[in-house]
């Protein structure tokens, strides 16, 4: 009898489920009869579609057995089963990363922690919160010889081969002497009307009660073994919305999700006509933890007339909608449909375009801490529909959100140009990495003083490529600050004298800086600091930063132009200085601390640090 050992990623989850995780054992139930309903839904397909199979009298179902004198509890199932090859791919090792980003993910708080059990496929583990033995035997449908799989948690398993009549799988739990009430029938009914009373089959069952036969002298009492089925077993999509109650929704959602929270919302729809289809989908209140892997696990099941198809295809929805959780069922397609069908079908792509205006217009529906919270976990990748679906864009320009220069929380477009000039007719914006260092930009002291909103875009590398793809929304325009002239209450001959007055002073500096700034010039736009840098809106360069960013490389560094504030003390005073090397070292200066104050990196700090220590000593 061969030994192996466990992946290192699943002893150290194993010993978490061992010690730690206790705050929610009960799910333990939940995520295996989870397993055994996607185990029956596969075998279920097959009948349908296999020739092997067709022929097969076959109904699905799930059971539970409770032994007292054994203290076991044994959940199976008739589903698809497994091989020896199956059981140690998925019970030995690690199914693509479930179980390394389960680890990485933890808090450290075991209620969270366990929480996210069923998030990342790494469910059947959670069964190690209350065993002290684990058998699992299975039998694959169409062949042959089945296998079990034993361990007691410690590090190693065995897989040897054994007798078994018929497919499906049978999971045999030897509990701790501590979790005798995981026997008793009324905390089994509770626990599976609470998570799967709406799993699609039933689930049947077996305990012994004790039973009393006769009256007086003659009373005697016996076991009797019962059977009986403890869930709904309806495919609750398949129901009318006036049958259901919110209740029934949250429940069937925590299931398939494996989610302890409510959804922050649901969309419940059925199509008939030409085209006859119903969907289901939710919206988690949490973003899932896999939501930015490559390798993350689809939310959302396909079947045709209540048959399951597939569960891991990613183009069901557009990807930016892949945080969506829920079924889509389709009266039309074929149960054959293959993985090439899919993706060309006609039929399918009308159900996903569909399906995206619903799930969209009931997002653009959230309002209050519904909408907020919605905007917290998935407004990055908004922004990445934007950029990808642009049958859809108008409804998504609707529900993004920004930050703001004028007002708390994140504002929509639609609220900006509530308050804003409506003539004009400009939606402004300025761009960076850091929203504090953005919100005490010198670029935005015009707009402040003018009483003029601009948004705070400090998400750059999502920014720099969806913003200008964006254009206009509705019929305003978007607009860069720091490629447009700002607010200025002074007359085209007054800026025009400025200018005269101090070009001797821009050429002088231009002079001492070089090739580092394309050129300098006096500012409109500053009202408290001395200086600040901006693109030049004519450069070919800055019209391609969307374009770099997209192929996610750095744009080549073109120089910007040195905007001087003609009002301020320290202009006023380098205009009349003779001290020439004073003046070239308060001209780098101004250039290096209107770069700092846009998060540029200053290219030579000790020749900065060198200046700065130079003009106080000076001054000293």
């Amino acid at each position: 009898m061969a030994k192996h050992q466990f992946q290192t990623e699943i002893g150290q989850l194993l010993k978490l489920m061992t010690h730690s995780l206790y705050s929610n054992k009960e799910i333990f139930i939940r995520e295996l009869i989870s397993n055994s309903s996607d185990a029956i839904d596969k075998f279920n397909y097959l009948s349908l579609t296999d020739e092997k199979f067709k022929n097969e009298e076959w109904a699905g179902k799930v059971f539970i057995k409770l032994d007292k004198e054994d203290n076991s509890l044994t959940i199976g199932d008739n589903g698809i089963g497994m091989n020896e090859a199956d059981l140690m791919d998925h019970l030995g090792t690690i199914a693509k990363s479930g179980t390394k980003a389960f680890m990485e993910n933890l808090t450290g708080d075991a209620k969270k922690d366990s929480n996210l059990i069923g998030q990342f496929g790494v469910g059947f583990y959670s069964v190690f919160m209350v065993a002290e033995k684990v058998d699992v035997i299975s039998k694959k449908a169409g062949e042959e010889q089945a296998y079990k799989f034993s361990t007691d948690g410690s590090g190693e398993y065995e897989v040897t081969p054994v007798t078994k009549e018929s497919h499906g799988t049978v999971i045999y739990i030897k509990l701790k002497e501590e979790e005798k009430e995981f026997l008793e029938k009324q905390r089994i009914q509770t626990v599976v009307k609470k998570y799967s009373n709406h799993i699609a089959y039933p689930i049947m069952l077996n305990y012994s009660e004790e039973v009393t036969e006769g009256e007086g002298d003659e009373k005697t009492t016996k076991m009797e073994n019962k059977t009986e089925q403890i869930n709904a077993a309806t495919a609750l999509w398949t129901l009318s919305k006036s049958e259901l109650k919110k209740e029934d929704y949250v429940e069937f959602y925590q299931t398939i999700a494996h989610d302890s929270e409510e959804p922050l919302t649901y969309i419940h729809n059925r199509v008939e006509g030409s085209q006859e289809f119903t969907t289901l989908f939710y919206i988690p209140k949490t973003a899932p933890m896999d939501m930015y892997r490559p390798d993350f696990t689809p939310g959302v099941k396909l079947y045709v007339k209540r048959v399951f198809i597939t569960d891991d295809n990613k183009e069901l929805l557009p990807m930016y909608l892949r945080f969506v959780k829920g079924i889509m069922d389709s009266e039309d397609l074929p149960l054959n449909v293959s993985r090439e069908l899919l993706q060309e079908n006609k039929i399918l792509a009308n159900m996903k375009q569909h399906s995206v205006k619903k799930i969209l217009q009931a997002v653009k529906k959230l309002t209050g801490e519904d909408e907020k919270q919605f905007t917290s976990q998935y407004n990055k990748l908004i922004k990445e529909g934007i950029y990808t679906d642009h049958v859809n864009k108008e409804l998504l320009l609707d529900i993004v959100r920004y930050k703001s220069s004028t007002q708390e929380g994140m504002v929509s477009f639609e609220s900006y140009i509530s308050r804003a000039d409506s003539e004009k007719k400009v939606i402004y914006y300025l761009l960076g990495e850091d929203e504090k260092m953005l919100r005490n930009s010198p670029l935005l002291e015009a707009y402040n003083k003018a009483n003029i909103e601009v948004l705070i875009m400090d998400d750059k590398d999502e920014d720099s490529i969806v913003t200008p793809m964006i254009g206009q929304y509705k019929e305003w325009e978007l607009k860069d600050i720091t490629t447009i002239e700002a607010p200025d209450s002074k007359t085209e001959e007054e800026r025009e004298e400025i200018e005269k007055e101090f070009k001797a002073l821009t050429d002088k500096i231009k002079e001492v800086l070089g090739s580092e700034v394309k050129t300098v010039k006096t500012s409109t736009r500053l009202i408290d600091s001395p200086s600040c840098v901006v693109n030049d809106p004519s450069d070919p360069m800055a019209a391609m930063a969307g374009i770099f960013a997209q192929m996610g490389e750095a744009m080549p560094e073109a120089p910007k132009i040195l905007e001087i504030n003609p009002d301020h003390e320290m202009i006023k005073k380098l205009a009349t200085l003779d001290d020439t090397s004073l003046f070239g070292d308060l001209a780098w200066i101004l250039l290096d601390s209107a770069r700092l104050s846009e998060g540029i990196e200053i290219k030579d700090k000790g020749a900065f640090a060198s200046r700065i220590a130079s003009l106080a000593t000076k001054v000293i």
